[in-house]
């Protein structure tokens, strides 16, 4: 017998109480170990966070900044309306997700039930407009029109309506003063995103989920400035969420105000213009397509020629931003962007990019000046230029015999650039250069006058335009060649035989290639804000500066006034010498070249204008026309797609707009009191002592006095026809027919 007390347990029970008791020791340590993590480790990060259970915030947007034009005139403001938003959070968590409070709703406000529940929907790959791009959190606006009544039934059946709101609010408000429309530049606003707040949490402009936001135009470029700072007031609660007190209180801070370079008088007449201008091409016959020109899309730019402010910029078709506000409904959203819109959202004076036609001849002029080509040597200005078997035509095969190359430039001779390339072309080895061989002059220059990058214009998504360089070319070469070579086919449709040349050697710079790009056909773009700016160095003796619009920011009291200063861009790569020879010679088109059927009449010995006109060819298409000119102080340049020559489409407008700003009568004299802007505006709107900015009265329509003069212009008290109305014969059949097209001339579709 033993003195161990018996205890009936097993070896084997021992065992497992062992291993329980183990476990439950690692349980307690865990637990503990959790306990200190929470507790002392992150105690201090969940004390904050659960202190922020009991505080709740009241956020108070700021008023967004108002966009006003160079006198004061507001251009994009703010008004005061009712508005009806609803609080999804609160909807979803009803049985019915909110469905039958929204067609309640729906019937108090005089809509569709399906039309307030789109509203409410958040957007994705999947949802169309209208829906909900802003976060899931904040109120959505069902509609920003409603009334006092409506309004009222709302707040008085507040059981009836749980989530929904009715409050008066500050709301964008897209004026069009004097119907200067200026849609494209000003763009538009919509609500923040949760990406947007997450990427700019850490920057010094966070977003508030109440924001709205600038989507495009000046609107985006300077948001930061015109969005302000929203206040934020912070209530302490109870469990009950009850208020037991005000934590903290962050007062609203209004955005500033940009005051623009944009004259809302002028702007209403290039839109005008432009828009009449497409008008009257649609009535034109193509007789090379056997149907009247389509006149799609176009853009103009009046810009200041010795500073870069754009005083005008129109882009057609438009559209008018007001639908944005408070959301845009899904018939707008299909008008704007369906296939059949033709694209109004598009900013055509920036991202409108075609080939130039002969209004690229003054690059093509500098550069063989550049590369020792006599500026008086007498150039041939044959009917054709034959290379091989192949041959490009002049214009209707003219023939002007050995002329300089200003003279060259005043009646557009094709021929005469297309000798001077060749000639390049061949000194700097042709096909097959050697290494280092080429200068490549007329590409060299296109860069030096800012081709083939942005302008830097205060606008987003500018594109760059192209420059068919070997470069590019190389670079184009590697990107389609698979495709070039699936395609093409030697004795195929006239896209497969170019796509097999290219496929064989369309990284190479070819004859052709160089010769039509002198011209400015083939390869080559370029937008309306660059042929703008280099204009505009013409005008001013050499300088390219960056195109701006935005003139000053003024804060919201008036106190701070940050002047945005113009900016040399480059200078152009022309002797003095030459640019004396191309200005002369762009006046002689005003006079006597492409140009003067149009502004006949036109006081050239007081108001000096100059000019360069462009017919540019696009594979499957109508002709691109193309009117660049210039005076002492503005530039202007219009181009409209699918409408012919460059003065017969563009000619009358652009003289109609000059005519605005100088005050120039039909009869050819000039009335200073009618002149919208004889020079450029100089200084800035004066500042009220309670920081609202000084506004000229809007004017009636500027237009219809520009009507009246085209009415007193089209028959003469004794009934004959003014001078200036009526272009000679020879010039009418210059300008109103279509460049023939060049055979054998090897370029793609542009």
């Amino acid at each position: 017998m033993t003195n161990i007390p018996e205890t009936g347990r097993t070896p084997r029970v021992q065992i497992r109480l062992v291993v329980i008791q183990i476990l439950v020791l690692s349980l307690l340590g865990t637990l503990g170990g959790r306990l200190w993590y929470l507790q002392i480790r992150e105690g201090a990060q969940y004390q904050k966070e659960a202190s922020g259970n009991h505080v709740q915030q009241v956020v108070q947007p700021a008023v967004r900044g108002s966009i006003l034009d160079a006198r004061g005139v507001p251009l994009a403001d703010n008004e005061t309306r009712l508005v009806v938003s609803a609080s999804r959070t609160d909807l979803l968590k009803m049985k019915d997700d909110g469905k039958a409070v929204l067609t309640k709703l729906a019937g108090v406000l005089g809509m569709k039930p399906a039309d307030v529940m789109q509203k409410v929907r958040l957007c994705d790959a999947k949802t169309p407009q209208p829906c909900w791009n802003g976060s899931p959190y904040q109120p959505i606006p069902i509609t920003d029109e409603a009334t006092p009544r409506q309004a009222l039934q709302i707040r008085e059946r507040s059981e009836d309506f749980p989530g929904i709101t009715a409050e008066p609010e500050a709301v964008r408000r897209y004026p069009s003063p004097g119907k200067a429309n200026t849609a494209q530049v000003l763009g538009y606003l919509s609500p923040v995103t949760d990406d947007e707040i997450q990427q700019a949490k850490n920057t010094d402009s966070p977003y508030l989920r109440s924001d709205q936001v600038g989507r495009s135009g000046l609107e985006r470029e300077y948001d930061k400035a015109l969005r302000g700072k929203a206040g934020v007031t912070r209530y302490e609660v109870d469990n009950l969420g009850r208020v037991i007190g005000k934590a903290k209180s962050d007062a609203a801070e209004p955005g500033s105000n940009l005051v623009t370079s944009i004259d809302s008088r002028v702007q209403r007449v290039a839109e005008y213009e432009l828009n009449t201008a497409m008008k009257k091409a649609r009535e034109q016959f193509d007789s090379i397509t056997g149907e009247n020109y389509k006149a799609d899309s176009g853009a103009v730019v009046v810009m200041e020629a010795k500073t870069g402010r754009i005083v005008a910029m129109a882009s057609a078709p438009t559209y008018d931003p007001n639908v944005w506000v408070g959301g845009i409904s899904a018939k707008d959203y299909k008008q704007l962007t369906g296939k059949d819109s033709d694209y109004p959202l598009l900013n055509r004076a920036i991202q409108g990019q075609s080939a130039p036609g002969s209004t690229f001849k003054v690059v093509s002029t500098a550069a063989a000046v550049e590369a020792g080509y006599a500026w008086d040597g007498g150039y041939p200005c044959t009917s054709s230029y034959s290379v091989g078997g192949q041959v490009f035509k002049n214009f209707e095969g003219e023939n002007f015999g050995p002329i300089s190359l200003g003279r060259a430039l005043e009646v557009s001779c094709d021929t005469v650039f297309y000798g001077l390339a060749d000639q390049q072309w061949k000194k700097d080895g042709g096909i097959n250069p050697k290494k280092g061989q080429p200068k490549d002059y007329f590409y060299k220059a296109a860069h030096q006058f800012g081709l083939g990058k942005e302008t830097g214009v205060d606008l987003p998504n500018e594109v760059t335009g192209r420059v068919p360089d070997r470069q590019w070319k190389e670079a184009y070469w590697k990107a389609n060649k698979d495709a070039w070579c699936k395609s093409g086919k030697k004795d195929g449709s006239y896209v497969e035989k170019i796509a097999y040349e290219n496929c064989l050697e369309g990284n190479k710079m070819r004859e052709g290639d160089s010769i039509n790009y002198s011209i400015g056909q083939g390869d080559t773009l370029v937008t309306p804000i660059q042929e703008a700016m280099i204009y505009g160095a013409l005008a001013n003796g050499g300088t390219e500066y960056v195109p701006t619009i935005g003139k000053a920011v003024i804060s919201a009291d008036g106190r701070t006034v940050q002047e945005i200063k113009p900016k040399v861009k480059a200078k152009l790569p022309v002797t003095q010498a030459t640019l004396k020879g191309i200005d002369k010679a762009l006046a002689g088109v005003i006079t006597s070249g492409t140009a003067a059927w149009k502004f006949q009449g036109w006081p050239q010995d007081k108001i000096e204008l100059h000019a360069k006109t462009g017919t540019a060819e696009v594979y499957g298409k109508q002709t691109t026309s193309w009117l660049a000119t210039y005076s002492k102080d503005y530039t202007i340049v219009m181009t409209i797609a699918q409408a012919g020559t460059g003065s017969g489409a563009s000619g009358e407008a652009v003289r109609n707009i000059y005519s605005a700003l100088y005050g120039v009568q039909p009869d050819g004299s000039i009335d200073k009191g009618k002149a919208l802007l004889s020079t450029p505006q100089k200084g800035l709107p004066k500042v009220k002592a309670d920081g609202t900015i000084a506004s000229p009265k809007v004017a009636k329509d500027p237009v219809k006095d520009l009507q009246k003069a085209q009415e007193q212009s089209t028959t003469a008290p004794d009934g004959t026809q003014p001078a200036g109305t009526t272009p000679s014969p020879t010039a009418t059949n210059r300008n109103t027919r279509r460049r023939p097209r060049k055979r054998g001339s090897r370029r793609m579709p542009t």
